[in-house]
Protein backbone atom coordinates (compact mmCIF):
# COMPACT_ATOMS: atom_id res chain seq x y z
CA UNK A 1 0.00 0.00 0.00
CA UNK A 2 0.98 3.52 -0.37
CA UNK A 3 1.12 4.62 3.46
CA UNK A 4 3.21 1.54 4.30
CA UNK A 5 5.58 2.32 6.21
CA UNK A 6 9.21 2.17 4.59
CA UNK A 7 10.88 1.24 8.20
CA UNK A 8 10.23 -1.20 10.95
CA UNK A 9 7.20 -0.28 13.30
CA UNK A 10 6.98 -2.29 16.78
CA UNK A 11 4.24 -1.14 18.11
CA UNK A 12 0.99 -3.07 20.39
CA UNK A 13 -1.19 -2.77 17.41
CA UNK A 14 -2.95 -5.73 16.39
CA UNK A 15 -6.34 -4.06 14.44
CA UNK A 16 -7.60 -1.22 13.48
CA UNK A 17 -6.92 1.54 10.92
CA UNK A 18 -3.43 1.38 8.37
CA UNK A 19 -2.36 -2.34 9.83
CA UNK A 20 -0.87 -3.30 7.29
CA UNK A 21 0.35 -6.68 8.12
CA UNK A 22 -0.66 -8.91 11.43
CA UNK A 23 1.10 -9.78 13.95
CA UNK A 24 0.47 -12.74 15.86
CA UNK A 25 2.77 -12.16 19.00
CA UNK A 26 0.77 -11.24 22.35
CA UNK A 27 -0.21 -7.33 22.92
CA UNK A 28 0.67 -6.79 26.23
CA UNK A 29 4.22 -6.48 28.30
CA UNK A 30 6.05 -8.37 29.76
CA UNK A 31 5.30 -11.26 27.58
CA UNK A 32 7.07 -14.99 26.93
CA UNK A 33 7.95 -14.11 23.39
CA UNK A 34 10.16 -11.70 23.93
CA UNK A 35 8.53 -8.34 22.84
CA UNK A 36 9.92 -4.86 23.05
CA UNK A 37 11.05 -3.46 26.06
CA UNK A 38 11.99 0.11 27.51
CA UNK A 39 15.28 1.11 27.06
CA UNK A 40 16.23 3.00 30.24
CA UNK A 41 19.30 3.81 28.77
CA UNK A 42 17.15 6.69 26.17
CA UNK A 43 16.15 8.57 29.70
CA UNK A 44 18.17 7.48 32.46
CA UNK A 45 16.89 10.15 35.30
CA UNK A 46 13.74 9.12 37.41
CA UNK A 47 10.70 10.64 35.75
CA UNK A 48 9.25 13.72 38.04
CA UNK A 49 6.27 15.97 37.87
CA UNK A 50 5.33 19.25 39.98
CA UNK A 51 3.15 18.44 42.96
CA UNK A 52 2.01 20.73 46.10
CA UNK A 53 0.19 19.89 48.81
CA UNK A 54 0.00 16.62 50.69
CA UNK A 55 0.60 13.15 49.90
CA UNK A 56 0.48 9.63 51.57
CA UNK A 57 2.54 6.62 50.32
CA UNK A 58 1.01 3.46 51.51
CA UNK A 59 1.50 -0.14 50.55
CA UNK A 60 -2.30 -1.96 50.00
CA UNK A 61 -2.57 -3.83 53.54
CA UNK A 62 -3.32 -7.67 52.24
CA UNK A 63 -7.13 -8.85 53.63
CA UNK A 64 -7.10 -12.57 54.34
CA UNK A 65 -9.38 -13.57 51.28
CA UNK A 66 -7.05 -11.38 48.89
CA UNK A 67 -6.08 -13.85 46.39
CA UNK A 68 -5.49 -14.85 43.10
CA UNK A 69 -6.99 -17.99 43.05
CA UNK A 70 -10.19 -18.24 45.75
CA UNK A 71 -12.79 -17.04 43.71
CA UNK A 72 -12.11 -19.02 40.32
CA UNK A 73 -11.42 -22.24 42.56
CA UNK A 74 -15.12 -21.49 44.52
CA UNK A 75 -16.89 -21.48 40.75
CA UNK A 76 -14.90 -24.78 40.02
CA UNK A 77 -15.33 -26.37 43.06
CA UNK A 78 -19.20 -25.32 44.82
CA UNK A 79 -20.91 -24.16 41.37
CA UNK A 80 -19.96 -26.34 38.84
CA UNK A 81 -21.11 -30.00 38.43
CA UNK A 82 -19.15 -32.89 37.51
CA UNK A 83 -19.98 -32.87 34.01
CA UNK A 84 -19.65 -29.34 33.96
CA UNK A 85 -15.90 -29.96 35.41
CA UNK A 86 -15.10 -32.57 32.73
CA UNK A 87 -15.89 -30.19 30.19
CA UNK A 88 -14.03 -27.34 31.73
CA UNK A 89 -10.99 -30.28 31.76
CA UNK A 90 -11.49 -31.19 28.00
CA UNK A 91 -11.81 -27.28 27.05
CA UNK A 92 -8.49 -25.95 29.00
CA UNK A 93 -6.84 -28.94 27.50
CA UNK A 94 -7.67 -28.19 23.98
CA UNK A 95 -6.50 -25.16 23.95
CA UNK A 96 -3.28 -25.73 25.66
CA UNK A 97 -2.51 -28.38 22.84
CA UNK A 98 -2.70 -25.91 20.40
CA UNK A 99 1.23 -24.93 20.08
CA UNK A 100 1.94 -23.72 24.21
CA UNK A 101 5.65 -23.10 24.79
CA UNK A 102 6.59 -25.20 27.68
CA UNK A 103 7.47 -22.64 29.99
CA UNK A 104 4.09 -21.21 29.45
CA UNK A 105 2.63 -24.23 29.96
CA UNK A 106 4.12 -25.34 33.35
CA UNK A 107 2.74 -22.09 34.46
CA UNK A 108 -0.89 -22.69 33.21
CA UNK A 109 -0.37 -26.10 34.90
CA UNK A 110 0.35 -24.69 38.43
CA UNK A 111 -2.17 -21.92 38.04
CA UNK A 112 -5.13 -24.35 37.81
CA UNK A 113 -3.19 -26.40 40.42
CA UNK A 114 -3.82 -23.21 42.70
CA UNK A 115 -7.21 -22.99 41.63
CA UNK A 116 -8.33 -26.40 42.52
CA UNK A 117 -5.81 -29.59 43.05
CA UNK A 118 -7.98 -31.62 41.47
CA UNK A 119 -9.36 -30.02 38.05
CA UNK A 120 -5.01 -28.94 38.11
CA UNK A 121 -3.87 -32.62 37.80
CA UNK A 122 -6.79 -33.83 35.84
CA UNK A 123 -5.75 -31.12 33.19
CA UNK A 124 -1.83 -32.11 33.49
CA UNK A 125 -2.58 -35.64 33.07
CA UNK A 126 -5.10 -35.18 30.24
CA UNK A 127 -2.19 -33.13 28.63
CA UNK A 128 0.15 -35.58 28.29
Amino acid sequence: PVNKPKVPVHSYSKDGAMRIENVSDPVYAPNSKGGPAADPSLNPEVATWPASGDFVRAAYTLRRDDDDFRQAGDLVRKVMDDAQRDRLVSNVVGHLKKGVSAPVLERAFDYWRKIDADVGERIAKAFQ
